[in-house]
């Protein structure tokens, strides 16, 4: 083996006490930060489909591409955020991306100046959002490693199920925020919010301990991107199907309350988000105790069945429903997945990993978004869901498939013996 590389400089071993449960008291700091970081991608979430398709006149396919525009370079900054977390420091990759951050706000101001010209608005507005994908790569990257750094990869479920309670907790408030500023202020607010939560949060990572990061200076254990992509693939698959929904939701659900005249439309978001958090919440540890896959399983199915859900709603309490229990299944998705993904992950590449791992949704997000699009432009934005049910249920084949294989080779799927 090769010998440890310390790249950030304090003790990962950290003992907590207090009221407070131990894991989250270590994470607090990190929760938080990915908290606000997200924020702003919670503010425009039910604004940014109205205000491309009402506000400047586009067709539901635009709204596609846009929002999968950051998704899309999400995709491909990973490998960058991967390789730069495990060789310059969590923290350091947590600054640049909110940076990167606060630099859409930017672009988003510009896009402004040209909305008597849609087009050319919203391929500037296009460019904000990709800037905002890849700063994500660098947040989550970096917050993820920051965490199991100072937890240990045998809490690898409760750190991706709490720092995506922080994400989601950021949707489920910023939601209503943003469309509160929306209509009082318009888009311009958001744009402001964009450029200046990122900054503010760099005040809060600044305070925070740096950590130890290990690395291999073997020549023959540097893992490469693809050799770790091989190792994580068919979670990575699974993760990618389930997604789908995902798209479904966030993209076209306000199009499908406006559609229908349902409303607020921010409120789909919010009840998306606390059930979404609920389910980390109450259930995140199950990944590591009963195994990742097996979880998974159920959670995929559940998300199937509820946007199905969607699709049948005759009215708005019963979309608002299959919304709920749509964010509850695919509350444990991520970490259930995750758990298989890390478990096969070299040890010195878990950022890597973790990029290789989340690279999967974004690819399936980038894709999924004006792939849906389309759907909603030819057979009406109620359609988007019951296709994205059909295609969910895919997932639940590769959960199983991680089930067999784990049987087969007589692995205790629940048993995540990383160190």
């Amino acid at each position: 083996m090769g010998r440890l590389n310390v790249t950030e400089t304090a003790a990962p071993n950290v003992k907590v006490t207090g009221a407070m449960p131990p894991v989250l008291r270590t994470l607090l700091p990190i929760v938080a930060t990915v908290f606000l970081a997200y924020f702003v991608i919670g503010l425009a979430m039910p604004v940014l489909p109205l205000y491309v398709h009402q506000g400047l006149g586009l067709s539901p396919f635009i709204v596609g591409v846009v929002a999968g525009s950051q998704f899309a370079a999400a995709l491909l900054t990973r490998l960058w955020a991967g390789h730069y977390v495990d060789t310059r420091g969590a923290r350091r990759g947590v600054v640049v991306g909110l940076l990167v951050a606060g630099s859409s706000g930017l672009i988003y101001l510009l896009s402004l100046r040209f909305t008597d010209t849609p087009r050319v608005s919203v391929t500037i507005l296009t460019l904000g959002r990709a800037l905002l994908g890849g700063a994500e790569s660098f947040i989550i990257t970096g917050a993820l490693s920051w965490a199991l750094a100072l937890l240990g990869p045998e809490n690898t479920g409760k750190v991706m199920s709490w720092v995506g309670t922080a994400l989601y907790a950021a949707f489920a408030v910023g939601a209503p925020a943003g469309a509160a500023l929306y209509a009082s202020y318009g888009f311009e607010a958001i744009a402001l919010a964009t450029l200046l939560v990122p900054l503010g949060t760099l005040l809060l990572v600044n305070a925070m301990q740096p950590v130890v990061l290990p690395q291999s200076d073997a020549p023959h254990e540097r893992s490469t991107f693809l050799s770790v992509a091989g190792a994580v693939w068919m979670p990575g698959l699974g993760l990618a199907i389930s997604g789908v929904g995902f798209a479904a939701v966030t993209t076209f659900v306000g199009l499908l309350f406006a559609q229908h005249g349902w409303g607020p439309v921010w409120l789909a978001f919010t009840i998306f988000s606390i059930a979404f958090v609920l389910g980390r919440v109450v259930f995140g540890h199950l990944p590591d105790r009963i195994g990742g896959a097996r979880v998974a399983l159920v959670c995929v199915l559940i998300e199937a069945v509820a946007l199905a859900l969607i699709w049948l709603a005759s009215g708005f309490s019963l979309a608002l429903a299959g919304i709920a229990l749509t964010g509850l299944g695919y509350s444990l998705v991520y970490p259930g997945f995750g758990v298989e993904a890390v478990r096969r992950a070299p040890p010195h590449r878990r950022a890597l990993a973790m990029g290789a791992y989340t690279a999967f949704l974004d690819l399936s997000l980038g894709v999924s978004n004006p792939a849906l699009g389309l759907v909603a432009d030819r057979a009406g934005t109620d359609a988007v869901f019951i296709v994205s049910s059909l295609i969910a249920l895919g997932s639940a084949a590769i959960a199983v498939r991680l089930l067999s294989r784990a049987a087969s080779l007589g692995e205790p799927d629940h048993d995540l013996s990383l160190n």
